[in-house]
């Protein structure tokens, strides 16, 4: 008699390698497998709650279906039954203006992606100079911790479409010389200036997340404040919030589209054009269409990322 890793035993074990290794602690039966290389044969139990865990499964995703289609019949019925939807239907879903906006609204979503990929560039520097400058220490950087935690409380504060309002519009008004009067450039300052605000709070709480013995353990290595701030406290920092930060960036990418109050021929701009002129809201929902798509692999990245990197912490904490 031998005992297998889940406790069933298992006799004969000549026999069973002869017969081509199909035995079980009651001598066999309909489910049980082959036997593996290693030699291990599952049990009967084992088996048994397997395939409930199978069948479990499909009863859940059945359910989860169901439920699924019921609920988008019981919409599509809401919807199409209200007294207004013929007219809601003419005036928002047109496929003959749909078709007309989508390749003037894709030309303008190149725009946008330019916007987010320099703008993301932007308010990642900004923000982590404006982290560091809040957790210096020492009261010779008093002055510059002050400055820092205005500049995030009235930027966070400041609504991003007053901002862009007082950037796009009110610096041309002051026709300085050498100041630019582009709307897109203007546009992606104010968006920077925001974002930045909130990233650095971001940057902030990991700077802060990390141990003062790291710093210590750092110093004592003989590496100095900067360099225990470069190699040690910041490498944590950012890597705990890479979530929070990929949100950002999500959250940016379709402010982007608030560009265009200055005039600047984005996506939101194309539509709005058509529909000046048509006085059918279609193109709007082709604009909302398109960055949702753009949107939801950014948003599915960070749910992936965020996934990664608590499976990460959990093996940690076992280990």
């Amino acid at each position: 008699m031998t005992v297998t890793e889940d406790g069933s035993g298992r006799e004969g074990e000549g026999a069973a390698a002869s017969a081509g290794g199909a035995a079980s602690e009651g001598g066999g039966s309909e489910g049980d497998k082959a036997v593996p290389d290693d030699g291990y044969v599952p049990s009967r139990r084992r088996l048994e709650r397997e395939r409930h865990k199978r069948a479990r499964a499909r009863r859940a995703a059945a359910i989860g279906a169901l439920s699924t289609l019921v609920t988008g019949a019981a919409l599509y019925l809401v919807v199409v039954g209200a007294p207004g939807w013929p007219r809601t239907k003419e005036t928002f879903f047109d496929g003959q203006y749909a078709r007309e906006a989508l390749p003037k609204v894709l030309e303008g979503l190149w725009l946008n992606v330019r916007l987010l990929l320099v703008c993301g560039a932007a308010v990642l520097v900004l923000g982590m100079l404006i982290a560091v400058a809040r957790t210096l220490r020492g009261p010779v950087f008093f002055p510059l911790r002050v400055l820092a935690a205005a500049y995030t409380d009235f930027f966070r504060g400041l609504p991003l479409i007053i901002n862009l309002m007082i950037v796009v519009l009110g610096v041309p008004a002051l026709r300085l010389q050498g100041v630019t009067v582009d709307p897109v450039l203007l546009g992606g300052t104010a968006l920077t200036l925001t974002y930045s605000a909130y990233v650095a709070e971001v940057f902030r709480a990991g700077i802060e997340s990390v141990h003062p013995s790291q710093r210590a353990a750092a110093r004592s290595l003989g590496l100095s404040n900067r360099q225990a701030l470069r190699f040690v406290v910041l490498p944590q920092a950012v890597r705990r919030q890479v979530p929070p930060l990929l949100n950002d960036l999500v959250s940016l990418q379709k402010d982007t589209g608030l560009v265009s109050i200055g005039g600047a021929i984005d996506a939101v701009r194309a539509a709005d054009i058509i529909v000046g002129r048509s006085l059918n809201y279609t193109p709007y929902i082709v604009a909302g269409l398109v960055f949702v798509a753009l949107t939801i692999p950014m948003t599915r990245f960070t749910d992936w990322v965020t996934a990664r990197m608590d499976r990460q912490r959990a093996q940690g904490g076992t280990t």
